[in-house]
């Protein structure tokens, strides 16, 4: 690793703490965003928004714009912009650090069933009536294949076209434990499919799954690349971030 000479930060953000760290960034860094969702503009720091063309083009923006750090901040499902920093990191030198978000904990009143991919959570899925998707987009790849006994209500950052079987729900966490309760209760929920995001924003849908005894499938954690110093919290980041100057 470089000597504490380090000035220019490439943050590649994707989850709420990245903001918060993006806050704390002057005008020399970058906070990389890959364009779903709000894109913030109250920030000091620069803001870039879109991809960069796989492992290689992010290797060239970060020698053509003098990064000295690569911060990986991106959602714990997004295993392959992970690896792609990874590997930027060893073609150009700059080290590569990243903020794990710890990932939630089934407690021992939770039914939770962990499910490899989509092959194996249909397959699990095939039992229940009225499932409530809470993976993002994907499942829209999929309404045709919805099996006539389900209706689907799938919940992601913003709408799109659902079908005679399926609703599509916009809306952005953080999410509140009683409206949570009220759309389990209207749709008459019966099994919850959830990434393990960790995100205490989303977590209240975990809490009213326990409470109703709704089974929860959760798609497993990607295997994220090693990475050359790993970061629990946003302060443990912010405090590495001050000693290197």
């Amino acid at each position: 690793m470089k000597p504490a000479t380090m000035k220019r930060v490439l943050l590649l953000g994707g989850v709420t703490e990245a903001l918060a760290i993006a806050r704390t960034l002057g005008p020399q860094h970058v906070y990389s965003l890959a364009g779903v969702g709000r894109v913030p503009t109250d920030l000091r720091c620069e803001v870039r928004v879109g991809g960069f063309g796989g492992a290689e083009g992010l290797a060239n923006f970060v020698q053509q714009t003098g990064m000295d750090l690569i911060l990986d901040a991106t959602h714990p499902y997004a295993a392959q912009i992970s690896q792609n920093a990874v590997t930027a990191s060893k073609l150009t030198g700059a080290p590569c650090w990243a903020l794990r978000r710890p990932a939630w904990q089934a407690g021992p009143e939770d039914d939770w069933r962990e499910v490899e991919d989509w092959t194996t959570l249909i397959a699990a899925l095939a039992p229940f009536v009225r499932p409530l998707f809470t993976l993002g987009r994907e499942p829209l790849q999929h309404l045709q294949e919805i099996p006539p006994h389900q209706f689907w209500t799938l919940r992601a950052l913003d709408v799109y076209p659902g079908n005679e079987r399926c609703e599509v729900i916009g809306a952005r966490g953080p999410f509140r434990l009683e409206d949570e309760r009220e759309l389990f209760e209207r749709r008459n929920i019966d099994v919850l499919i959830s990434k393990n995001s960790g995100s205490t924003a989303t977590e209240p849908k975990l809490e009213v799954a326990r409470e109703r005894g709704v089974p929860v499938l959760v798609l497993k954690r990607p295997v994220l690349p090693e990475v050359d110093r790993s970061f629990w919290s946003v302060g443990e980041v912010l405090d590495a971030l001050r000693d290197i100057g």
